[in-house]
């Protein structure tokens, strides 16, 4: 999810080195990627306009915390086998695994990610090798505080994620700290003696450290305590995401214990990098294995539509230009791009309180907690997305999750779109549904869309001929010939 991290400086000392991974501290930012300061201090003219002052492009990660949160989906390998496993203290183990298997995902450097603005939505989805899908639904619900809403599930496997990632900034001297507050929800719906509700995993995450911001080589690291909890099964995870001290420790360790929290028993104890080796050792046979590798662990990147296809709210389109001059480090250029959506976003939010308008999301509803309540026991997710998805057809819950928003190529209408016919291998393309205005769709006190950014080119109704991918990382654009049933 949030900010990647930077290897150690060589002044680190030989004994840290030794212990953390060839992956973890000791990638040096470039000569010109120094502290935030020098780099603003450098422009600082006689008689400058400090309005014009602008951030080094190399803390801006070219896309939306939106589409950062995907990072806690790309390993389908351990991801996909949870709800296949019948022992409920493996099953939570596995759910650990995955919950650690995201994290080493990260661009070069101390990036961070582009703030969505309200209203704002990216979707996305992976195609598995068994040739099935997951899906990802995710808006921006709130703007002060910032609130990022998500769905995801993979029909097929039985799995759901539900979150919303709620990061509150601090200012710690020479480092910035962005407090990970919210939860996500994981169920694994043929499990658990809820059949709707499914096997409930509750999970938080640890926070964000960018060090050396104005003086110093700039490092990232994740710090303090962060839970994955069963409380079915009265499991818990208490893991402790490791900060170096100032004379001594090292970077990216992680430490704790898995334990029965009915009974107070430890069951098993984690350690190891969260950029390298994590491993798992049973307390009652001693027995210690690799839990997960992320030195040349590789991740699926998810798949998104042509940025012409998108809407002018959803990231991509929204910050292609910003993400262009960010990619060319073209600091100017990228900071007028951001400034203008940010602008109007404010514009927005005047033009509604002198027209007393209540801004309310377009996919997401309050979450309906307290007794007796639909989403009873999920009041801190704060927002859920606002459709109704079957937990035990998977073809009927592909249908109502395609039914929400555009997420696969050719998708312009939802209410339209068909399920293409699997094949033995996963699908490359999708039938294109014909392009449809439907301002009926949109419910009411819906955003004001912003101005029009990046492509705008108008969808035709027919399939084209060549389909594009965007590459979530990189936004390069790859073609693939569509084939025809």
């Amino acid at each position: 999810m949030p900010v990647p991290h930077l290897r150690r400086s060589s002044l680190t000392s030989r004994s840290s080195r030794e212990q953390s991974p060839a992956s973890g501290d000791e990638e040096i930012v470039e000569p010109e990627q120094g502290n935030v300061l020098s780099h603003i201090i450098s422009q600082l003219r006689p008689g400058a306009d400090l309005s014009r002052v602008v951030l080094p492009t190399f803390i801006l990660e070219p896309r939306s915390m939106l589409e950062r949160i995907t990072n806690f989906m790309a390993h389908p390998e351990t991801l996909l086998p949870m709800s296949e496993i019948d022992d409920p203290v493996e099953r939570f183990v596995s759910v650990v695994k995955f919950y650690l298997s995201g994290w080493h995902i990260k661009p070069p450097g101390v990036k961070k990610p582009l703030n969505p603005v309200l209203g704002e939505t990216f979707t996305c989805y992976w195609d598995y090798p068994d040739n099935t899908r997951g899906y990802y639904i995710s808006e921006q619900t709130s703007h002060h505080p910032p609130k990022s809403s998500y769905f995801f599930m993979a029909p097929e496997h039985h799995i759901r994620i539900d979150g919303t990632l709620k990061p509150r900034s601090k200012f710690l001297g020479n480092s910035a700290a962005s407090m990970m507050e919210g939860i996500a929800i994981l169920r694994l719906l043929n499990r658990g003696q809820d059949r709707e509700k499914g096997e409930r995993y509750i999970v938080t995450q640890p926070n964000m450290y960018a060090r050396g911001i104005l003086f110093g080589k700039m490092k990232y690291e994740l710090g303090d305590h962060s839970y994955v909890r069963c409380p079915e099964n009265h499991l818990v995870a208490d893991i402790e995401f490791k900060t170096k001290g100032y004379f001594s420790g090292t970077y990216n360790a992680i430490g704790g214990v898995i334990k029965n929290e009915q009974t107070g028993e430890v069951l098993y104890e984690l350690s190891g990098f969260w950029n390298g080796e994590m491993h798992i050792k049973d307390v009652h046979t001693h027995h210690k294995e690799v839990l997960f590798d992320a030195t040349h662990a590789k991740h699926a990147k998810p798949r998104a539509r042509p940025i012409a296809e998108q809407s002018e709210r959803e990231s991509q389109r929204l910050w292609e230009p910003t993400v262009k001059a960010i990619i060319a480090q073209n600091h100017a250029a990228a900071t007028d791009e951001k400034t203008k959506i940010e602008d109007r976003q404010r514009e927005e939010a005047a033009m509604r309180a002198d027209d007393g308008v209540e801004w309310r999301p377009r996919l997401f509803r309050h979450v309906e907690g307290g007794p007796g309540g639909r989403d009873e026991g999920e009041e801190d997710l704060d927002w859920i997305i606002n459709a109704e998805v079957v937990a035990h057809d998977p073809q009927l819950a592909t249908k109502q999750i395609l039914a929400i928003a555009p997420i696969v190529e050719g998708q312009t209408d939802p209410s339209q779109f068909q399920i293409p016919p699997r094949t033995s291998e996963p699908s490359e393309s999708v039938p294109q549904a014909p392009a449809r205005q439907d301002v009926a769709a949109q419910p009411p006190n819906a955003a004001a869309p912003l101005p029009t950014v990046g492509t705008s080119t108008e969808i035709s109704p027919a399939a084209p001929a060549v389909v594009q991918r965007v590459d979530t990382e990189t936004h390069q654009v790859e073609k693939f010939v569509d084939a025809h049933e």
